[in-house]
C-alpha cells in the first residue's frame, strides 16, 4: 500500500504502523460495525511509530471516498474502548480503563 496524504506536508505509511480493527456484532444477517452502527461504513484506527493517531473510515458504497484523519489521545482512548480494545487502551493509556469505569 502506498502512503497516504494526510494534508499539511504529513504522510502516512499504514504497513508501518500498528492497526487496531473497528469490533462487529453479528444482527442474525450481517457483521455489523460497532464504530459505526451499519454494515456498510467501516473504521479501523492506526498508531504511527512516532505514537500519531490516524482513523481511517471508509464505506462499502460505490463512489464513496475513504477518508484518513488524526485524531486526538482522548479520541483514540474512546475509540479503543468502544471496539474492545481496552487491554490496548490501558497498556497505552495506564488508568484509562479505571476511569472510564467510574
Amino acid at each position: 500500500m502506498a502512503k497516504i496524504n494526510l494534508g499539511n506536508g504529513q504522510w502516512f505509511d499504514p504497513t508501518k504502523a500498528e492497526c487496531f480493527k473497528e469490533d462487529t456484532r453479528w444482527n442474525g444477517s450481517n457483521h455489523i460495525s460497532v464504530a459505526t452502527g451499519t454494515q456498510f461504513e467501516h473504521e479501523e484506527l492506526y498508531r504511527t511509530r512516532k505514537g500519531l493517531w490516524i482513523l481511517h473510515e471508509w464505506s462499502q458504497w460505490q463512489g464513496s471516498t475513504p477518508r484518513y484523519r488524526i485524531v486526538d489521545d482522548s479520541c483514540a482512548q474512546q475509540w479503543l474502548i468502544d471496539q474492545n480494545h481496552g487491554d490496548v487502551a490501558d497498556r497505552l493509556f495506564p488508568g484509562v480503563l479505571e476511569a472510564a469505569e467510574v
